[in-house]
């Protein structure tokens, strides 16, 4: 049977009202990731091996999105409190946001040359919105032991990505990046309040590999899930209205019709 096109016109405006209504989500409407963590250990240590360890207290978006680790214990290279690590995503906005903190941290990866690292409390944190992603470290009672016997100077809120080079008979044997952040290949952002990296290629080393404290990823944000809602309702309804009507009536009238005859 051939519809006529006003009618073919109604009907594909009926369907589009009730998509609007109903408040179909889009194609790609899926939200972001968040996820952070407390401490992390992959360090190869000359004269020791290979000492790996954590994520401590992981948490992600999808879940669990709340972890506690009563402490951390490497013997010669790390020694923690408390470490807690949170992430949430907002299905309605796309946002997401994830935090990490570690208590009462000793760092004694490099005693015989910082002589030993230490703080009260360690913190990562950051945000993903529509508008952008936005991070930040901070920290209590953080003491560098000889790096800052020397001069070296980190606040409670330091710049992103200050850099502390760690020296040993004028050779550079490791890095301490405070406040490190990281924009990666997905967009995303990763937070870490403390990245040690131990520079394996140098004459005199240490070891190599890394060491992370307090770290937060996040984003980006996702695409928010559409609700048909207050004035967008109305306006759903009224259309719903304008075409669903005439076209419900004229299917009526037009079963009437078929029955009389």
């Amino acid at each position: 049977m051939r519809v006529p096109l006003t009618r073919q016109a109604a009907a594909a405006g009926l369907v589009a009202v009730a998509a609007l209504v109903l408040g179909a989500a889009p194609a790609s409407a899926a939200p972001g990731d968040a996820s952070a963590h407390g401490a992390r250990l992959d360090l190869a240590l000359s004269g020791r091996g290979a000492v790996s360890a954590g994520p401590f207290a992981a948490a992600t978006a999808d879940g669990p999105t709340s972890t506690t680790s009563a402490s951390v214990d490497v013997p010669g290279v790390l020694k923690t409190g408390a470490v807690d690590a949170s992430a949430s995503r907002d299905d309605k906005t796309g946002a997401v946001g994830s935090r990490a903190s570690t208590a009462d941290v000793r760092l004694d990866l490099l005693p015989t040359v910082t002589g030993g690292l230490s703080a009260d409390l360690v913190e990562a944190e950051c945000a993903a919105t529509q508008k952008g992603l936005t991070g930040r470290a901070g920290f209590v009672g953080l003491d560098l032991g000889r790096l800052g016997e020397a001069g070296v100077g980190v606040g409670a809120d330091p710049a992103p990505n200050t850099a502390l080079d760690v020296d040993l008979r004028g050779v550079d044997v490791a890095r301490v990046v405070v406040n490190e952040q990281l924009r990666n290949a997905d967009g995303s952002l990763t937070v870490n309040a403390v990245h040690v990296t131990l520079l394996g290629d140098a004459p005199g080393s240490v070891g190599a590999g890394d060491l992370v404290l307090s770290s937060a990823t996040c984003g980006p944000a996702g695409l928010p899930i559409p609700m048909a809602s207050g004035a967008g309702r109305w306006l759903g309804l009224g259309l719903l209205a304008l075409f669903g009507v005439p076209v419900g009536a004229s299917a009526l009238r037009r079963r009437h019709d078929l029955a009389a005859g």
